[in-house]
Protein backbone atom coordinates (compact mmCIF):
# COMPACT_ATOMS: atom_id res chain seq x y z
CA UNK A 1 0.00 0.00 0.00
CA UNK A 2 1.65 3.42 -0.85
CA UNK A 3 -0.27 6.84 -0.59
CA UNK A 4 0.05 10.16 -2.23
CA UNK A 5 2.73 11.52 0.51
CA UNK A 6 4.86 8.52 1.20
CA UNK A 7 2.73 6.99 3.38
CA UNK A 8 1.25 2.89 3.53
CA UNK A 9 2.94 -0.37 4.52
CA UNK A 10 4.73 -3.27 3.43
CA UNK A 11 3.84 -6.99 4.30
CA UNK A 12 4.41 -10.80 3.21
CA UNK A 13 2.09 -13.76 2.64
CA UNK A 14 -0.66 -11.87 4.93
CA UNK A 15 -1.53 -8.14 4.95
CA UNK A 16 -2.11 -8.74 8.84
CA UNK A 17 -0.36 -11.48 10.46
CA UNK A 18 2.89 -10.73 9.00
CA UNK A 19 3.57 -6.98 8.17
CA UNK A 20 6.84 -6.01 7.54
CA UNK A 21 6.57 -2.68 8.21
CA UNK A 22 4.32 -0.70 10.43
CA UNK A 23 0.68 -0.27 9.35
CA UNK A 24 -1.24 2.74 11.02
CA UNK A 25 -5.23 2.09 11.33
CA UNK A 26 -5.98 5.53 10.89
CA UNK A 27 -8.39 7.29 8.37
CA UNK A 28 -7.14 10.41 9.01
CA UNK A 29 -3.22 10.50 9.59
CA UNK A 30 -0.39 9.41 6.86
CA UNK A 31 2.36 8.16 8.61
CA UNK A 32 5.15 6.54 6.91
CA UNK A 33 6.68 3.25 8.01
CA UNK A 34 9.56 3.46 5.12
CA UNK A 35 11.60 6.67 4.28
CA UNK A 36 14.41 7.97 2.06
CA UNK A 37 15.65 10.54 3.76
CA UNK A 38 18.41 12.67 1.92
CA UNK A 39 20.95 15.37 2.79
CA UNK A 40 23.15 17.44 0.68
CA UNK A 41 27.02 16.83 2.55
CA UNK A 42 28.26 19.94 1.57
CA UNK A 43 25.18 22.45 2.64
CA UNK A 44 23.79 19.88 5.94
CA UNK A 45 20.29 20.31 4.27
CA UNK A 46 17.61 16.92 4.89
CA UNK A 47 14.71 16.56 3.39
CA UNK A 48 12.72 13.69 1.89
CA UNK A 49 11.83 13.12 -1.92
CA UNK A 50 8.23 12.16 -0.76
CA UNK A 51 6.05 14.75 1.24
CA UNK A 52 6.04 12.98 4.23
CA UNK A 53 7.47 13.16 6.92
CA UNK A 54 10.28 16.29 5.98
CA UNK A 55 8.69 18.45 2.98
CA UNK A 56 9.55 21.74 2.15
CA UNK A 57 8.11 24.78 0.26
CA UNK A 58 8.03 23.25 -2.78
CA UNK A 59 5.84 21.28 -4.70
CA UNK A 60 5.03 17.50 -4.87
CA UNK A 61 4.05 15.17 -7.29
CA UNK A 62 2.51 11.77 -7.10
CA UNK A 63 1.73 9.81 -10.00
CA UNK A 64 -0.54 6.68 -9.79
CA UNK A 65 0.00 3.83 -12.11
CA UNK A 66 -1.17 0.53 -13.23
CA UNK A 67 1.24 -1.29 -10.93
CA UNK A 68 3.53 1.96 -9.86
CA UNK A 69 3.69 4.92 -7.87
CA UNK A 70 5.94 7.94 -8.55
CA UNK A 71 7.08 10.89 -6.65
CA UNK A 72 8.23 13.65 -8.31
CA UNK A 73 10.38 16.69 -6.23
CA UNK A 74 12.91 19.33 -7.01
CA UNK A 75 14.79 21.06 -4.43
CA UNK A 76 18.13 21.71 -3.61
CA UNK A 77 19.37 22.13 -7.36
CA UNK A 78 18.45 18.49 -7.61
CA UNK A 79 15.11 17.20 -9.37
CA UNK A 80 13.93 13.50 -7.64
CA UNK A 81 12.11 10.90 -9.25
CA UNK A 82 11.18 7.96 -7.39
CA UNK A 83 9.09 4.93 -9.24
CA UNK A 84 8.07 2.18 -6.72
CA UNK A 85 6.48 -0.81 -7.60
CA UNK A 86 6.64 -4.98 -6.88
CA UNK A 87 8.08 -7.31 -9.50
CA UNK A 88 5.32 -9.66 -11.06
CA UNK A 89 7.39 -12.86 -9.34
CA UNK A 90 9.33 -11.74 -6.47
CA UNK A 91 8.59 -10.71 -3.15
CA UNK A 92 10.20 -7.72 -3.12
CA UNK A 93 9.60 -3.79 -3.24
CA UNK A 94 11.82 -1.74 -5.59
CA UNK A 95 12.27 1.64 -4.85
CA UNK A 96 14.01 3.16 -8.29
CA UNK A 97 15.77 6.67 -7.22
CA UNK A 98 16.90 9.06 -9.85
CA UNK A 99 18.55 12.10 -8.95
CA UNK A 100 19.61 14.56 -11.25
CA UNK A 101 22.17 17.32 -10.78
CA UNK A 102 21.33 20.84 -12.10
CA UNK A 103 23.67 22.68 -10.35
CA UNK A 104 27.13 23.90 -12.13
CA UNK A 105 29.07 21.93 -9.48
CA UNK A 106 29.38 17.96 -7.98
CA UNK A 107 27.03 17.15 -5.50
CA UNK A 108 27.74 14.79 -2.83
CA UNK A 109 24.64 13.11 -1.15
CA UNK A 110 24.20 10.76 1.55
CA UNK A 111 20.73 8.61 1.46
CA UNK A 112 19.13 6.54 4.53
CA UNK A 113 16.86 4.48 4.31
CA UNK A 114 14.54 3.56 7.53
CA UNK A 115 12.22 1.41 8.03
CA UNK A 116 10.04 0.56 11.33
CA UNK A 117 9.48 -3.09 11.67
CA UNK A 118 7.08 -5.43 12.43
CA UNK A 119 8.06 -8.27 11.08
CA UNK A 120 4.50 -10.10 12.68
CA UNK A 121 0.92 -8.63 13.86
CA UNK A 122 1.85 -6.74 16.61
CA UNK A 123 4.99 -4.69 16.14
CA UNK A 124 4.48 -3.79 20.09
CA UNK A 125 5.35 -7.54 20.57
CA UNK A 126 8.17 -7.89 18.17
CA UNK A 127 9.68 -4.91 19.11
CA UNK A 128 13.47 -5.04 20.69
CA UNK A 129 12.87 -8.58 19.32
CA UNK A 130 14.08 -7.73 15.64
CA UNK A 131 17.97 -9.06 15.02
CA UNK A 132 20.24 -7.17 12.43
CA UNK A 133 22.65 -9.17 10.49
CA UNK A 134 24.87 -7.70 7.83
CA UNK A 135 26.08 -9.10 4.83
CA UNK A 136 28.97 -7.51 3.16
CA UNK A 137 29.70 -10.21 0.10
CA UNK A 138 25.87 -9.69 -0.56
CA UNK A 139 25.56 -5.71 0.56
CA UNK A 140 22.36 -6.72 2.56
CA UNK A 141 20.67 -6.37 5.95
CA UNK A 142 18.92 -9.05 7.07
CA UNK A 143 15.99 -9.24 9.90
CA UNK A 144 14.76 -11.89 11.58
CA UNK A 145 12.15 -11.64 13.86
CA UNK A 146 13.36 -13.73 17.08
CA UNK A 147 9.60 -13.60 18.84
CA UNK A 148 7.92 -15.35 15.40
CA UNK A 149 9.13 -18.32 14.67
CA UNK A 150 6.16 -19.94 15.50
CA UNK A 151 3.82 -18.36 12.87
CA UNK A 152 6.67 -17.17 10.33
CA UNK A 153 10.10 -17.76 9.98
CA UNK A 154 11.12 -15.16 7.28
CA UNK A 155 14.09 -13.57 6.26
CA UNK A 156 13.26 -9.81 5.65
CA UNK A 157 16.01 -7.81 3.82
CA UNK A 158 17.48 -4.47 2.71
CA UNK A 159 19.73 -3.80 -0.31
CA UNK A 160 20.78 -1.50 -2.83
CA UNK A 161 22.99 -0.84 -5.90
CA UNK A 162 25.16 1.36 -4.03
CA UNK A 163 27.10 -0.13 -1.43
CA UNK A 164 25.85 -0.12 2.14
CA UNK A 165 28.53 1.67 4.12
CA UNK A 166 26.52 1.28 7.34
CA UNK A 167 23.44 0.14 9.27
CA UNK A 168 21.45 0.34 12.73
CA UNK A 169 18.63 -2.00 14.65
CA UNK A 170 18.48 0.42 17.13
CA UNK A 171 16.18 3.45 16.57
CA UNK A 172 17.28 5.34 19.75
CA UNK A 173 20.73 6.23 17.68
CA UNK A 174 19.59 6.66 14.52
CA UNK A 175 20.71 10.12 13.09
CA UNK A 176 20.88 11.33 9.71
CA UNK A 177 23.26 13.89 10.81
CA UNK A 178 25.85 11.31 12.38
CA UNK A 179 28.69 10.75 10.20
CA UNK A 180 28.33 6.79 9.99
CA UNK A 181 25.40 4.73 11.86
CA UNK A 182 26.17 2.37 14.94
CA UNK A 183 25.50 -1.02 13.01
CA UNK A 184 23.46 -1.61 16.34
CA UNK A 185 22.06 -5.49 15.35
CA UNK A 186 18.93 -4.36 17.83
CA UNK A 187 18.47 -6.86 19.90
CA UNK A 188 16.69 -5.44 23.13
CA UNK A 189 16.74 -1.91 21.54
CA UNK A 190 13.75 0.25 20.02
CA UNK A 191 13.42 -1.62 16.48
CA UNK A 192 14.03 -0.20 13.45
CA UNK A 193 16.06 -0.82 9.93
CA UNK A 194 18.13 1.53 8.39
CA UNK A 195 21.07 1.63 6.13
CA UNK A 196 23.16 4.51 5.09
CA UNK A 197 24.47 5.38 1.32
CA UNK A 198 26.87 7.58 -0.32
CA UNK A 199 26.53 9.30 -3.96
CA UNK A 200 28.40 11.62 -6.03
CA UNK A 201 26.80 13.20 -9.04
CA UNK A 202 28.34 14.84 -11.19
CA UNK A 203 27.63 18.63 -12.42
CA UNK A 204 24.28 18.67 -15.42
CA UNK A 205 24.24 15.09 -14.56
CA UNK A 206 22.08 12.20 -13.17
CA UNK A 207 22.62 9.11 -10.94
CA UNK A 208 19.98 5.72 -10.40
CA UNK A 209 20.02 3.95 -7.22
CA UNK A 210 17.67 0.99 -6.58
CA UNK A 211 16.80 0.71 -2.99
CA UNK A 212 15.03 -3.04 -2.38
CA UNK A 213 12.57 -4.11 0.69
CA UNK A 214 12.30 -7.68 0.14
CA UNK A 215 10.87 -10.95 1.78
CA UNK A 216 11.86 -14.81 1.68
CA UNK A 217 11.86 -17.99 3.22
CA UNK A 218 14.42 -19.25 2.03
CA UNK A 219 17.89 -16.92 2.26
CA UNK A 220 19.98 -18.12 -0.92
CA UNK A 221 16.68 -17.07 -2.69
CA UNK A 222 16.78 -13.78 -1.03
CA UNK A 223 20.38 -13.19 -1.98
CA UNK A 224 20.16 -14.42 -5.71
CA UNK A 225 16.80 -11.96 -5.56
CA UNK A 226 18.91 -8.51 -4.07
CA UNK A 227 21.69 -9.68 -6.73
CA UNK A 228 19.35 -9.23 -9.69
CA UNK A 229 17.46 -5.90 -8.42
CA UNK A 230 21.04 -4.49 -7.65
CA UNK A 231 21.65 -3.95 -11.46
CA UNK A 232 19.32 -0.75 -12.42
CA UNK A 233 19.09 -2.23 -15.80
CA UNK A 234 16.50 -5.46 -14.09
CA UNK A 235 14.77 -3.06 -12.49
CA UNK A 236 14.22 -0.82 -15.54
CA UNK A 237 12.77 -4.59 -17.48
CA UNK A 238 11.01 -5.32 -14.11
CA UNK A 239 9.05 -2.46 -14.59
CA UNK A 240 8.56 -2.46 -18.00
CA UNK A 241 6.60 -5.95 -17.76
CA UNK A 242 5.03 -4.80 -14.92
CA UNK A 243 3.21 -1.90 -16.50
CA UNK A 244 2.56 -3.83 -19.48
CA UNK A 245 0.96 -7.02 -17.80
CA UNK A 246 -1.70 -4.83 -16.06
CA UNK A 247 -2.33 -2.18 -18.99
CA UNK A 248 -3.11 -5.38 -21.26
CA UNK A 249 -5.20 -7.44 -18.48
CA UNK A 250 -7.23 -4.26 -17.74
CA UNK A 251 -7.36 -3.01 -21.34
CA UNK A 252 -9.39 -6.16 -22.67
CA UNK A 253 -12.77 -4.18 -21.51
CA UNK A 254 -12.95 -0.55 -22.80
CA UNK A 255 -16.65 1.48 -21.92
CA UNK A 256 -17.49 5.03 -23.02
CA UNK A 257 -19.65 7.18 -21.47
CA UNK A 258 -20.44 11.20 -21.53
CA UNK A 259 -18.70 11.53 -18.54
CA UNK A 260 -14.33 11.45 -18.43
CA UNK A 261 -14.40 11.15 -15.18
CA UNK A 262 -16.42 7.92 -15.22
CA UNK A 263 -14.86 7.11 -17.91
CA UNK A 264 -11.09 7.35 -16.14
CA UNK A 265 -12.38 4.94 -12.95
CA UNK A 266 -14.36 2.27 -14.83
CA UNK A 267 -11.55 1.76 -17.81
CA UNK A 268 -9.32 0.10 -15.02
CA UNK A 269 -9.11 1.79 -12.05
CA UNK A 270 -11.99 -0.12 -10.10
CA UNK A 271 -10.80 -3.08 -11.00
CA UNK A 272 -7.30 -2.64 -10.64
CA UNK A 273 -8.04 -2.08 -7.53
CA UNK A 274 -10.15 -4.93 -7.17
CA UNK A 275 -7.71 -7.57 -8.00
CA UNK A 276 -5.14 -5.45 -6.56
CA UNK A 277 -6.74 -4.47 -2.85
CA UNK A 278 -9.85 -6.77 -2.36
CA UNK A 279 -8.42 -10.13 -4.19
CA UNK A 280 -4.32 -10.31 -3.54
CA UNK A 281 -3.94 -7.94 -0.58
CA UNK A 282 -6.87 -8.16 1.04
CA UNK A 283 -5.63 -4.63 2.37
CA UNK A 284 -6.23 -1.34 2.14
CA UNK A 285 -5.07 2.50 3.61
CA UNK A 286 -8.08 1.93 6.41
CA UNK A 287 -9.17 -2.03 6.60
CA UNK A 288 -6.32 -4.22 6.58
CA UNK A 289 -7.70 -7.62 7.74
CA UNK A 290 -5.37 -10.21 5.46
CA UNK A 291 -8.38 -12.56 5.32
CA UNK A 292 -10.67 -14.36 2.91
CA UNK A 293 -14.31 -13.42 3.54
CA UNK A 294 -16.29 -16.12 1.84
CA UNK A 295 -18.95 -13.61 0.75
CA UNK A 296 -16.58 -10.68 -0.05
CA UNK A 297 -13.97 -12.14 -2.54
CA UNK A 298 -16.79 -14.52 -4.41
CA UNK A 299 -18.51 -10.99 -5.33
CA UNK A 300 -14.93 -9.29 -5.89
CA UNK A 301 -14.17 -11.59 -8.20
CA UNK A 302 -17.39 -11.61 -9.69
CA UNK A 303 -16.75 -8.32 -11.95
CA UNK A 304 -13.49 -9.95 -13.29
CA UNK A 305 -14.97 -12.40 -15.37
CA UNK A 306 -15.25 -9.61 -18.04
CA UNK A 307 -11.58 -9.86 -18.36
CA UNK A 308 -9.99 -13.11 -17.17
CA UNK A 309 -12.62 -16.01 -15.97
CA UNK A 310 -10.13 -17.46 -14.38
CA UNK A 311 -10.11 -15.22 -11.51
CA UNK A 312 -13.50 -16.60 -10.75
CA UNK A 313 -13.00 -19.94 -11.51
CA UNK A 314 -10.17 -19.94 -9.07
CA UNK A 315 -11.73 -18.11 -6.05
CA UNK A 316 -14.83 -20.93 -6.46
CA UNK A 317 -12.76 -23.68 -5.78
CA UNK A 318 -10.45 -22.07 -3.10
CA UNK A 319 -14.14 -21.15 -1.38
CA UNK A 320 -15.31 -24.96 -1.96
CA UNK A 321 -12.80 -25.83 0.26
CA UNK A 322 -13.74 -23.74 3.16
CA UNK A 323 -17.51 -25.72 3.27
CA UNK A 324 -17.64 -27.25 6.13
CA UNK A 325 -19.06 -31.25 6.03
CA UNK A 326 -22.14 -30.13 7.35
CA UNK A 327 -22.73 -27.62 4.33
CA UNK A 328 -21.87 -23.93 6.47
CA UNK A 329 -18.69 -22.54 5.37
CA UNK A 330 -16.31 -19.75 7.02
CA UNK A 331 -17.13 -16.53 7.58
CA UNK A 332 -13.53 -15.13 6.74
CA UNK A 333 -10.14 -17.25 7.36
CA UNK A 334 -6.61 -17.04 7.23
CA UNK A 335 -5.21 -18.90 4.49
CA UNK A 336 -1.70 -19.39 5.82
CA UNK A 337 -2.56 -20.58 8.53
CA UNK A 338 -6.04 -22.46 8.38
CA UNK A 339 -7.53 -20.63 11.07
CA UNK A 340 -10.97 -19.09 10.70
CA UNK A 341 -14.26 -18.18 12.07
CA UNK A 342 -17.34 -20.91 12.17
CA UNK A 343 -20.62 -18.84 11.88
CA UNK A 344 -24.33 -18.77 12.13
CA UNK A 345 -24.66 -16.09 9.30
CA UNK A 346 -27.18 -17.54 6.73
CA UNK A 347 -26.31 -15.93 3.09
CA UNK A 348 -22.49 -16.55 3.12
CA UNK A 349 -23.05 -20.22 2.08
CA UNK A 350 -25.13 -19.30 -0.93
CA UNK A 351 -22.33 -17.29 -2.61
CA UNK A 352 -20.98 -20.51 -3.68
CA UNK A 353 -23.96 -21.68 -5.89
CA UNK A 354 -24.64 -18.20 -6.80
CA UNK A 355 -20.72 -17.54 -8.48
CA UNK A 356 -21.19 -20.91 -9.83
CA UNK A 357 -24.77 -20.26 -11.70
CA UNK A 358 -22.95 -16.68 -12.58
CA UNK A 359 -19.77 -18.66 -14.02
CA UNK A 360 -21.30 -21.04 -15.78
CA UNK A 361 -24.02 -18.54 -17.50
CA UNK A 362 -20.99 -16.43 -18.47
CA UNK A 363 -18.76 -19.13 -20.08
CA UNK A 364 -21.31 -21.93 -20.47
CA UNK A 365 -18.19 -24.08 -19.16
CA UNK A 366 -20.09 -27.28 -17.02
CA UNK A 367 -17.05 -28.93 -16.36
CA UNK A 368 -16.88 -26.76 -13.26
CA UNK A 369 -19.41 -28.89 -11.45
CA UNK A 370 -17.13 -31.83 -11.81
CA UNK A 371 -14.25 -30.58 -9.96
CA UNK A 372 -13.46 -32.33 -6.53
CA UNK A 373 -12.54 -30.40 -3.67
CA UNK A 374 -12.29 -31.72 0.07
CA UNK A 375 -14.63 -30.29 2.83
CA UNK A 376 -13.83 -28.84 6.03
CA UNK A 377 -14.13 -30.34 9.58
CA UNK A 378 -14.61 -29.24 13.02
CA UNK A 379 -16.68 -29.21 15.97
CA UNK A 380 -20.46 -27.78 15.27
CA UNK A 381 -21.07 -24.54 17.07
CA UNK A 382 -23.36 -24.81 20.04
CA UNK A 383 -27.04 -23.91 20.33
CA UNK A 384 -25.71 -20.28 22.02
CA UNK A 385 -22.47 -20.19 20.27
CA UNK A 386 -22.94 -17.71 17.37
CA UNK A 387 -19.40 -17.79 15.93
CA UNK A 388 -15.80 -19.45 16.80
CA UNK A 389 -12.22 -19.01 15.97
CA UNK A 390 -10.28 -21.62 15.18
CA UNK A 391 -8.16 -23.83 13.15
CA UNK A 392 -9.90 -26.07 10.50
CA UNK A 393 -8.50 -28.72 8.64
CA UNK A 394 -9.52 -30.38 5.51
CA UNK A 395 -11.53 -33.57 5.87
CA UNK A 396 -11.04 -36.53 4.37
CA UNK A 397 -14.75 -36.13 2.23
CA UNK A 398 -14.14 -34.72 -1.31
CA UNK A 399 -17.23 -34.25 -3.66
CA UNK A 400 -18.04 -31.96 -6.79
CA UNK A 401 -18.50 -29.11 -7.25
CA UNK A 402 -21.90 -30.08 -7.46
CA UNK A 403 -22.15 -31.72 -4.96
CA UNK A 404 -21.06 -28.66 -2.87
CA UNK A 405 -23.55 -26.29 -3.98
CA UNK A 406 -26.19 -28.68 -3.71
CA UNK A 407 -25.64 -28.95 0.33
CA UNK A 408 -24.97 -24.95 0.39
CA UNK A 409 -28.67 -24.39 -0.93
CA UNK A 410 -29.97 -28.11 0.99
CA UNK A 411 -28.78 -26.25 4.20
CA UNK A 412 -30.34 -22.78 3.16
CA UNK A 413 -33.52 -24.58 2.56
CA UNK A 414 -33.44 -26.52 6.11
CA UNK A 415 -33.99 -29.81 3.82
CA UNK A 416 -33.81 -33.30 5.64
CA UNK A 417 -34.44 -36.41 3.23
CA UNK A 418 -37.87 -34.45 0.71
CA UNK A 419 -39.14 -32.06 3.48
CA UNK A 420 -37.70 -28.32 4.00
CA UNK A 421 -37.87 -26.06 6.81
CA UNK A 422 -38.65 -22.30 7.01
CA UNK A 423 -39.57 -19.75 9.58
CA UNK A 424 -43.04 -18.86 10.81
CA UNK A 425 -43.64 -16.50 7.51
CA UNK A 426 -42.15 -19.11 5.47
CA UNK A 427 -38.84 -17.99 5.34
CA UNK A 428 -35.53 -18.32 5.17
CA UNK A 429 -33.76 -18.19 9.09
CA UNK A 430 -31.53 -15.10 9.07
CA UNK A 431 -29.25 -16.72 12.09
CA UNK A 432 -26.70 -14.17 13.17
CA UNK A 433 -26.93 -11.92 10.27
CA UNK A 434 -27.43 -11.97 6.29
CA UNK A 435 -26.05 -9.54 3.85
CA UNK A 436 -25.99 -7.31 6.34
CA UNK A 437 -23.83 -8.48 9.06
CA UNK A 438 -24.81 -5.85 11.71
CA UNK A 439 -28.23 -7.73 12.11
CA UNK A 440 -26.48 -9.79 14.70
CA UNK A 441 -29.47 -9.66 17.39
CA UNK A 442 -32.43 -10.79 14.98
CA UNK A 443 -32.54 -14.11 14.57
CA UNK A 444 -29.84 -16.11 16.84
CA UNK A 445 -32.18 -18.15 18.76
CA UNK A 446 -33.32 -19.82 15.43
CA UNK A 447 -36.77 -18.01 14.69
CA UNK A 448 -35.93 -14.68 12.96
CA UNK A 449 -36.08 -14.90 9.65
CA UNK A 450 -34.77 -12.44 6.25
CA UNK A 451 -36.87 -11.26 3.28
CA UNK A 452 -33.85 -10.66 1.48
CA UNK A 453 -32.40 -13.90 2.30
CA UNK A 454 -35.85 -15.17 0.70
CA UNK A 455 -35.53 -13.02 -2.77
CA UNK A 456 -31.55 -14.18 -2.94
CA UNK A 457 -32.51 -18.02 -2.14
CA UNK A 458 -35.67 -17.63 -4.81
CA UNK A 459 -33.04 -16.37 -7.39
CA UNK A 460 -30.45 -19.14 -6.99
CA UNK A 461 -32.81 -22.10 -6.48
CA UNK A 462 -34.45 -20.74 -10.20
CA UNK A 463 -30.86 -20.68 -11.70
CA UNK A 464 -29.43 -23.89 -9.92
CA UNK A 465 -32.85 -25.83 -11.65
CA UNK A 466 -31.16 -25.62 -14.85
CA UNK A 467 -27.94 -26.96 -13.50
CA UNK A 468 -29.64 -29.61 -12.16
CA UNK A 469 -31.76 -30.74 -15.57
CA UNK A 470 -28.53 -30.51 -17.37
CA UNK A 471 -27.39 -32.77 -14.56
CA UNK A 472 -30.80 -35.17 -15.12
CA UNK A 473 -30.84 -34.80 -11.53
CA UNK A 474 -34.76 -35.08 -11.32
CA UNK A 475 -35.31 -35.31 -7.98
CA UNK A 476 -33.20 -32.54 -6.54
CA UNK A 477 -35.16 -30.74 -9.96
CA UNK A 478 -38.70 -31.16 -8.75
CA UNK A 479 -37.52 -30.46 -4.95
CA UNK A 480 -35.98 -26.93 -5.83
CA UNK A 481 -38.60 -25.92 -8.15
CA UNK A 482 -41.50 -26.75 -5.34
CA UNK A 483 -39.61 -24.56 -2.79
CA UNK A 484 -39.09 -21.93 -4.88
CA UNK A 485 -43.00 -21.78 -5.95
CA UNK A 486 -43.90 -21.33 -2.55
CA UNK A 487 -41.10 -18.92 -1.50
CA UNK A 488 -42.32 -17.01 -4.22
CA UNK A 489 -45.88 -17.06 -2.03
CA UNK A 490 -44.41 -16.60 0.92
CA UNK A 491 -42.88 -13.69 -0.07
CA UNK A 492 -45.45 -11.83 -1.80
CA UNK A 493 -48.18 -12.66 0.90
CA UNK A 494 -46.36 -12.71 4.48
CA UNK A 495 -43.20 -10.03 3.46
CA UNK A 496 -45.49 -7.44 1.99
CA UNK A 497 -46.15 -4.51 3.83
CA UNK A 498 -48.59 -2.56 1.91
CA UNK A 499 -46.37 -0.05 -0.37
CA UNK A 500 -42.91 -2.06 -0.25
CA UNK A 501 -41.16 -5.21 1.18
CA UNK A 502 -40.37 -5.87 4.98
CA UNK A 503 -36.82 -7.08 6.03
CA UNK A 504 -36.85 -8.98 8.82
CA UNK A 505 -39.16 -10.92 11.21
CA UNK A 506 -36.64 -11.12 14.36
CA UNK A 507 -36.61 -13.65 17.51
CA UNK A 508 -38.91 -12.09 19.39
CA UNK A 509 -41.69 -11.13 16.78
CA UNK A 510 -40.13 -7.51 15.85
CA UNK A 511 -40.48 -6.61 12.00
CA UNK A 512 -37.50 -4.90 10.28
CA UNK A 513 -38.47 -2.75 7.49
CA UNK A 514 -42.32 -1.63 8.03
CA UNK A 515 -43.92 1.13 7.51
CA UNK A 516 -45.22 1.33 11.37
CA UNK A 517 -41.59 1.23 12.59
CA UNK A 518 -39.64 4.10 14.51
CA UNK A 519 -36.33 3.35 13.05
CA UNK A 520 -35.62 0.83 9.93
CA UNK A 521 -39.22 1.49 8.08
CA UNK A 522 -37.86 0.56 4.90
CA UNK A 523 -34.70 -0.99 3.66
CA UNK A 524 -32.93 -0.96 0.51
CA UNK A 525 -31.99 -4.33 -0.78
CA UNK A 526 -35.51 -6.29 -0.37
CA UNK A 527 -36.68 -3.61 -2.52
CA UNK A 528 -34.18 -4.23 -5.32
CA UNK A 529 -33.80 -8.13 -5.21
CA UNK A 530 -37.77 -8.31 -5.57
CA UNK A 531 -37.34 -7.08 -8.71
CA UNK A 532 -33.28 -8.92 -9.44
CA UNK A 533 -34.61 -12.08 -8.36
CA UNK A 534 -37.93 -11.65 -10.12
CA UNK A 535 -39.82 -13.45 -7.36
CA UNK A 536 -41.89 -9.92 -6.60
CA UNK A 537 -45.63 -9.77 -8.25
CA UNK A 538 -45.03 -7.46 -10.89
CA UNK A 539 -47.31 -4.74 -9.83
CA UNK A 540 -45.70 -4.94 -5.74
CA UNK A 541 -42.27 -4.60 -7.51
CA UNK A 542 -43.40 -1.35 -8.92
CA UNK A 543 -44.44 -0.12 -6.06
CA UNK A 544 -41.23 -1.47 -3.91
CA UNK A 545 -39.18 0.45 -5.70
CA UNK A 546 -41.26 3.40 -6.14
CA UNK A 547 -40.65 4.28 -2.60
CA UNK A 548 -37.15 3.32 -2.69
CA UNK A 549 -36.88 6.02 -4.82
CA UNK A 550 -39.25 8.31 -2.61
CA UNK A 551 -37.51 7.01 0.92
CA UNK A 552 -33.98 6.08 0.29
CA UNK A 553 -32.80 8.06 -2.71
CA UNK A 554 -31.34 11.32 -1.38
CA UNK A 555 -30.63 13.45 -3.98
CA UNK A 556 -28.98 16.40 -2.30
CA UNK A 557 -26.28 14.16 -0.95
CA UNK A 558 -26.04 11.99 -3.78
CA UNK A 559 -26.33 8.65 -1.90
CA UNK A 560 -28.70 6.04 -2.33
CA UNK A 561 -29.58 5.22 1.81
CA UNK A 562 -29.10 1.48 2.56
CA UNK A 563 -32.31 1.75 4.88
CA UNK A 564 -34.08 4.52 6.51
CA UNK A 565 -34.90 6.09 9.12
CA UNK A 566 -31.39 5.03 10.83
CA UNK A 567 -30.56 3.09 14.01
CA UNK A 568 -30.14 5.14 17.00
CA UNK A 569 -32.88 5.31 19.94
CA UNK A 570 -35.98 3.59 18.98
CA UNK A 571 -37.16 -0.06 20.71
CA UNK A 572 -35.67 -1.72 17.94
CA UNK A 573 -32.32 -3.67 18.90
CA UNK A 574 -31.05 -5.25 15.51
CA UNK A 575 -27.62 -5.84 16.77
CA UNK A 576 -23.91 -4.33 16.50
CA UNK A 577 -25.19 -1.69 13.33
CA UNK A 578 -26.94 0.36 15.86
CA UNK A 579 -23.54 1.12 17.28
CA UNK A 580 -22.38 2.87 14.19
CA UNK A 581 -23.15 6.25 13.82
CA UNK A 582 -26.92 7.12 12.15
CA UNK A 583 -26.20 7.36 8.50
CA UNK A 584 -23.44 5.80 8.57
CA UNK A 585 -22.10 2.60 6.53
CA UNK A 586 -24.79 -0.26 6.91
CA UNK A 587 -26.41 2.03 9.19
CA UNK A 588 -28.33 4.23 6.68
CA UNK A 589 -25.71 5.31 4.76
CA UNK A 590 -24.63 3.88 1.28
CA UNK A 591 -22.69 0.87 1.14
CA UNK A 592 -21.37 -0.74 -1.75
CA UNK A 593 -19.65 -3.88 -2.96
CA UNK A 594 -18.07 -4.96 -5.96
CA UNK A 595 -21.02 -5.94 -8.53
CA UNK A 596 -23.01 -8.82 -7.05
CA UNK A 597 -26.10 -9.09 -9.48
Amino acid sequence: VVTESGGGYTWYKNSRLNRITSWQNSACSNIPSEIIYLKDEENGRIWTPTAMPIPDDKNYNAIFGFGYAKYIHSSDEIIQELEVFVPQEESCKINILTLKNNAPKKKKIKILYYVKPVIGEDEIKSDSYIKLKYEENSNMVIAKNLYNVDEFNDTIYVSSSEKIKSFTGNKKTFNINNVRLDNDNGIGKKSCIAIELEIEIESFSDKKISIILGAEENLVLAKDIAYKYSKIQNCNMELVKVKNKWNELLGRVQVKTPYESLNIMINGWIMYQTICSRLLAKSGFYQSGGAYGFRDQLQDAYGTKFLDTNILYNQIIKHSKHQFVEGDVEHWWHEENNRGIRTKFSDDLLWLPYMVIKYIRHTGDYEILNVITPYLQGAKLKENEKEKYEQYLPSNIEESIYEHCKKAIDRACGISDKNWSFGEHGLPKIGIGDWNDGFSNIGPEGKGESVWLGFFLYEILKGFISITEYKSDLEKTEQYKKIAKQLQINLNTNAWDGRWFKRAFADNGDIYGSMENEECRIDSIAQSWSVISGAGDEEKQKQAMESLENHLVDAESGIIKLLDPPFEKGKLEPGYIKAYVPGVRENGGQYTHECCC
